[in-house]
């Protein structure tokens, strides 16, 4: 059996329909308020802060995948999140079982380095020191050898569904809602986005892969990088219609995070949108090389389909 544990997000849902399809029919769902995405699916509602929750969750699994996401609230993350991370490495450990870790970029510099899976981390915030310390949590048994584990870790997302990304917000929601899109602080500067669907995809492919774990693996990317000015070309080609877009300068976002507690949230995440983001994927690549990355152009036609 493979469990997944956070598995109603997008990224969940998205990795249980792709081990259907090629892996396994034997998957569990485990989240707060679990709901089936297969027909052969079981459910199991758990908090997992709780360790006795988290070990009973894991329980007869060959394989674990943590793709608990959290609401943007860096006191609930500091509070929950290593907490969670702790307790699902014990329930492994106590049940045998693999852990593959969706992990995000967080704790890695803001600036226009290429990431790769060596980039010493550097976080800038609450959120990416919790995102830090989680991964040191993994790395560290990884050293030791204690248990089989894999890190998998994906830049920004775009997608369809349930997807939620400053992407996905500022751009394909407000098509959506027929507003003016926004772009934050430069529309010059190259972007990695990776789409979801990819995501579960290649999460899935490498917690099938045995030789793949002790390691952290970036996921795959279009590796044609697009500035938001030539993705909204691109999404105003395929929709057929010119998309205006404005930038919000940084003083706009410091502004907002006075009276908006979103866009105070979203405060250390913005020193990424100054520079490149250049997120390396060639390891992955390298290793899977027959795995097929959805171009941005298909991507923005199946979004558009959907909406």
């Amino acid at each position: 059996m493979q469990t997944i544990l956070g598995a109603n997000g997008q990224i969940g849902e998205e990795l249980a329909r792709e081990l259907k399809r090629n892996f396994t029919s034997d998957i569990r769902i485990v989240s707060r308020n679990a709901k089936k995405v297969n027909d052969t699916d079981t459910v199991f509602s758990a908090d997992l802060s709780v360790k006795e929750n988290a070990v009973e969750a894991v329980k007869g699994s060959e394989i674990a995948y943590f793709t608990l996401g959290l609401p943007m609230d860096s006191d609930l993350w500091e509070k929950q999140f290593l907490l969670i991370t702790k307790n699902i490495i014990e329930a492994c450990k106590v049940n045998g079982t693999r852990l593959v870790f969706f992990d995000n970029t967080y704790m890695y510099p803001q600036n226009g380095n290429v990431l790769t899976e060596e980039t010493p981390f550097a976080p800038v915030g609450r959120k990416g020191r919790v995102r830090k310390k989680m991964a040191e949590m993994l790395l560290k048994e990884m050293a030791a050898g204690t248990m089989d584990i894999v890190i998998c870790r994906a830049p920004e997302f775009y997608g369809p569904g349930k997807t939620q990304s400053i992407t996905n917000a500022f751009i394909f929601d407000a098509i959506k809602e027929g507003k003016k899109l926004k772009v934050p602080l430069r529309d010059d500067k190259l972007r990695s986005l990776i789409w979801t669907p990819d995501a579960s995809r290649a999460t899935a492919l490498i917690g099938n892969t045995p030789d793949a774990y002790g390691q952290t693996w970036h996921l795959p990317v279009d590796d044609h990088r697009l500035t938001y000015k030539e993705f909204i070309a691109l999404a105003s080609e395929i929709y057929g219609q010119e998309f205006r877009y404005f930038t919000i300068p940084k003083f706009a976002f410091r502004i907002g995070a006075l009276f908006n507690e979103k866009a105070k949230e979203l405060q250390e995440l913005l020193p990424r949108y100054e520079y490149d983001n250049l997120f390396d994927d060639s390891k992955f690549r390298n290793r899977f090389p027959d795995f097929e990355v959805t171009p941005y152009r298909k991507g923005i036609e199946q979004i558009k389909k959907e909406q």
